[in-house]
């Protein structure tokens, strides 16, 4: 039982009232007056307190079974008022670390009524956490005294990678390739025949089928032409190699560049196994860490989900030879190889290098970086300040030493995507829709 506010100003009240009375009566009256309207207020307040839990609002946590990292999770916490309007004040005890909306919820619940209260959490880190109770403040019905107590919710819960983010691009994704999305594919992308569908003005001539067309006159008197669709080929190669060495310790707003860079992984494996390519993962350091085969299905999506959610980077210096070396040895035919990584300079980049360049001309081997948008702003932010100059000359100098690493990458075969951390996983996926567009694998 915790006194109110109104508690707090009856009896300053009686303090302030106190001097007033001496001068009507005497001394030892006036204290005694003021000692009984005390003793008044403060037993009001404890019933009032012992009203309150026999009108006990019932309170129950929803949340997502699996939370996804970087991500405003949502919380609903259920409040049942029972027989009386109540005010109350909630806090929930969510793990330590994460980032929330609300750290403490008030609400005035109608009498027999439920009514939902929200907030979110933003986890910054994978793993299990544990949940504890909810503690809960209800006002009593004059006012004077707080009930106080707690409801037993614990629970222990899994923040997985950006679960929601990929549930967007699965929708965004079977937008692209059904209904009227599908219609308005270009004629002539692919090596695969799709369909046949009639020429719409600004249709390449080159891919009209005439013999189907021809048929189709002396069928129907249909003069309309016919036109072949061509998709991009299917049941191709997608391996991804995530680095999680000491370059992907460092945080980028609040997250691990391995994060990202996994959030990225599954984005892309995602794309790849809904174009019905084969995908297979790998996680190394000073050695290949995690090895998954290349498989096709929404089955093998769930087992990359389930064997990548535990890894956690090391301060091990990664090893891009041994890497590499091992995909040679376990992938005979050619595949599409990502490797998702961080540089700082050609110097400090060189294994890198010799390890993408080693996958040409049998693979195609494609670099993906994450920049940090940090070093953007400060690159492109103008300042009069002396140390602010200073620090824009270094984000210049880092963003020339990796353009220079890029330029050398590019020289050799290697296709280069170098993004901001908290854009990698769409432009990562958009690049690779591009790729299969044109037939570059």
């Amino acid at each position: 039982m915790v006194p109110s506010r109104r508690v707090y100003l009856l009896l300053l009240l009686g303090i302030v009232t106190a001097p007033i009375l001496c001068l009507f009566l005497n001394i030892k009256a006036a204290i005694a007056i003021t000692l009984l309207f005390d003793a008044i207020v403060l037993g009001l307040m404890v019933v009032d307190g012992l009203q309150v839990r026999r009108s006990r609002v019932q309170i129950s946590r929803e949340l997502p079974s699996r939370l996804s990292i970087g991500r405003d999770n949502p919380v609903v916490l259920k409040v049942t008022s029972p027989n009386a309007n109540a005010l109350i004040e909630i806090c929930d005890y969510y793990p330590t670390g994460f980032g929330i909306s609300a750290p403490a919820l008030r609400a005035i619940i109608p009498s027999n009524s439920t009514q939902e209260l929200k907030y979110t959490v933003k986890p910054t880190q994978r793993g299990e956490f544990p949940w504890g109770n909810i503690q809960v403040r209800q006002l009593g019905i004059w006012g004077l005294a707080w009930d106080d107590w707690q409801i037993p919710q614990s629970l222990r819960v899994k923040v997985y990678p950006d679960l929601l983010g990929l549930r967007s691009l699965t929708i965004r994704l079977t937008l692209q390739s059904s209904g009227s999305m599908r219609q308005s594919r270009k004629t002539g992308i692919g090596t695969e025949f799709a369909e046949l569908r009639n020429y719409r003005t600004g249709d390449d001539l080159r891919f009209i089928d005439w013999k189907a067309t021809a048929r189709r006159v002396g069928a129907y008197g249909n003069a309309m032409p016919l036109v072949r669709v061509l998709e991009p080929e299917q049941e191709q190669t997608l391996v991804i190699l995530l680095d999680r060495g000491r370059l992907m310790t460092a945080k980028v707003q609040n997250l691990q560049r391995f994060d990202w860079g996994l959030n990225a992984t599954l984005s892309l494996a995602l794309a790849g196994l809904h174009r019905g390519d084969r995908v297979g993962v790998g996680v190394f350091d000073r050695q290949m860490h995690t090895w998954i085969p290349p498989e096709r299905g929404q089955n093998h999506l769930n087992q990359l989900i389930d064997r990548l959610t535990p890894i956690q980077p090391v301060l091990f210096e990664s090893d891009y030879l041994g890497a590499v070396t091992n995909v040679l040895q376990r992938q005979t035919r050619r595949a599409l190889v990502v490797v998702i990584t961080d540089l700082v300079d050609v110097t400090a980049s060189t294994e890198l290098l010799a390890a993408l360049s080693k996958l040409a001309p049998r693979y195609l081997p494609f670099c993906v970086t994450l920049r940090d948008p940090q070093v953007d702003l400060l690159a492109h932010s103008f300042t009069d300040d002396v140390t602010d100059a200073y620090a824009r000359a270094v984000a210049l100098d880092l963003l020339m030493q990796r353009q220079v690493a890029f330029a050398q990458l590019k020289q050799k075969g290697v296709l280069v995507l170098d993004a901001p951390a908290n854009q990698i996983a769409d432009q990562l996926v958009e690049r690779y829709l591009q790729l299969k567009a044109r037939n570059q694998l």
